[in-house]
């Protein structure tokens, strides 16, 4: 059978994207209060995420193309060439772009040694008794990988999406026809949303997160800490955790409740394994000193990418991870390159006054109609326009390095305290990556096999999302006041 293969380059889209900037560059004047500089660099910038939604290329030869074309073109005003290719490659030496990228190569030592694999097995083994308790283990899972598993398509699609798979054909839940409501729907849209709320609580659980952290650090000063982080999170998230399942319990109403064979499959596939081998020790063992070290970072002194720089190292060293391994790790490499390439544009963006004077336009417009509402009602309102945005993006990060900024500036602006703002808005970024089957990168993995029917992916979605923020409204602001957040 003849495979179609993907074109190098989506032209007609490409070439619509630079005929509209071009037009943008050349015949229209910015408006009051941006300067000729950050209305140039603005187009670059949107038009690089357009070219990032509309998938024209792959995302790290779109970061490519948009370093070479802002050092050719020089829209921040430059002076020389030689300080506009430092401008567009100032970002490839930022210590959270080389924190995501090392923490890429960490994680395939858990996918190499087995580990990942064994330790969701184990928890099937001892919660899989029923559908709840399978799913539940699976979501363990996911908690134990997150802090050093940036890759939401790694954890989810690579590790936890194998074991659901199997499970739900083991229990005669087919994808292709309506046996898959006796599991199998239930445990797909389980492995998502869960992700979404594993991603939220750890600062190294997802490349956006850090994205994020970066953008407040470029735009207020602020530099988040993955402890500080952590305990912002974790009230909210494990609140999500326990109740999003049950949720997505009572909407899809799995026909098979009871699940005896889980443990017993989970049982002979670890006899499979054999014993824990000793590099599956020092794998676990290094992940569990780097969380110590992430988690007192301030108190030991250690900033959080050397600690992941320390992690790396004892892996190789210790033969858990080689050389290769590093060379071959295409995602990290890949999002090298075009996280390099966001920030720098985001940054020069945030320097040249645009970002401020989108968030105060916004901000005034805002202001206009809710009057002297509550600072509560602004984050509300905030947290719930940029949350249901998403159904117009495809990529997390896209989104993010367009609207975070913006929406994150409004809401200081219209008296929200700054810390709230941020883990408001950093928790919700997460909280979008399900409401649709391309919400996010690994939901096509999760969607293709055909265990969830579109109209209840985007049902289950849409209603986990308004469960998830009704948490953060509530137990999220309560927590962040009790911790002193504002």
């Amino acid at each position: 059978m003849d495979t179609i293969k993907k074109p190098p380059v989506k032209w007609l889209p490409f070439i619509i994207i630079a005929a509209i900037s071009a037009i943008l560059w050349l015949f229209v004047l910015p408006p009051d209060g941006i300067s000729i500089e950050g209305w140039r660099t603005s187009i670059i910038f949107v038009a690089t995420i357009a070219c990032i939604v509309a998938e024209i290329m792959p995302i790290g030869a779109i970061g490519l193309l948009a370093i070479t074309i802002f050092a050719v073109l020089r829209p921040s005003g430059a002076a020389s060439a030689t300080e506009s290719i430092k401008i567009a490659l100032s970002e490839l030496n930022s210590t959270l772009i080389w924190l995501i990228v090392i923490a890429f190569m960490i994680a395939r030592g858990f996918i190499k040694t087995g580990l990942s694999k064994r330790i969701a097995y184990y928890l099937v083994k001892i919660l899989g008794r029923n559908t709840l308790g399978l799913a539940y283990g699976l979501s363990v899972t996911d908690i134990a990988l997150a802090p050093a598993i940036p890759s939401t398509t790694a954890r989810a699609g690579g590790v936890i999406y194998p074991i659901a798979e199997a499970l739900a054909i083991n229990f005669n839940s087919n994808p292709k026809d309506d046996s898959r409501n006796r599991i199998g729907t239930f445990l797909m849209l389980t492995i998502s949303h869960i992700n979404d709320i594993t991603s939220a609580m750890f600062l190294t659980a997802f490349t956006g997160n850090l994205l994020a952290a970066k953008l407040v650090t470029s735009s207020l000063g602020i530099t988040l800490g993955w402890g500080q982080w952590f305990i912002a999170a974790i009230a909210p998230c494990l609140a999500s955790f326990i109740i999003i399942p049950l949720v997505i319990y009572f909407l899809t109403n799995p026909e098979l409740k009871k699940t005896p064979e889980a443990p017993k499959l989970a049982t002979e596939e670890l006899k499979k394994m054999g014993p824990v081998t000793g590099k599956e020790i020092i794998m676990g063992s290094t992940v569990i000193l780097l969380l110590v070290f992430w988690i007192f970072s301030n108190k030991l002194d250690i900033d959080s990418t050397t600690t992941a720089f320390i992690g790396l190292t004892l892996l190789i060293l210790t033969g858990v991870l080689s050389w290769d391994d590093i060379k071959g790790e295409k995602a990290a490499w890949d999002t090298l390159i075009w996280f390099a390439a966001l920030l720098m544009m985001a940054g020069q963006v945030n320097k040249l006054g645009v970002t401020k004077w989108l968030g105060n336009t916004i901000g005034n417009a805002i202001e206009r109609h809710l009057g002297e509402s509550s600072w509560m009602l602004v984050i509300i309102i905030l947290c719930i326009v940029y949350v249901y945005l998403h159904y117009f993006f495809a990529s997390g990060n896209a989104h993010i390095a367009a609207l975070f900024p913006v929406f994150l500036s409004v809401a200081i602006a219209l008296g929200v305290p700054e810390m709230i703002a941020i883990f408001a808005l950093v928790v919700c970024t997460n909280y979008f990556g399900s409401i649709t089957q391309f919400a996010n990168a690994r939901n096509p993995l999760l969607f293709a096999e055909g265990f969830v029917p579109v109209k209840t992916w985007w049902k289950v979605g849409f209603i986990c999302s308004i469960v998830n923020l009704m948490i953060v409204f509530t137990i999220g602001l309560l927590w962040w006041k009790i911790i002193g957040l504002g």
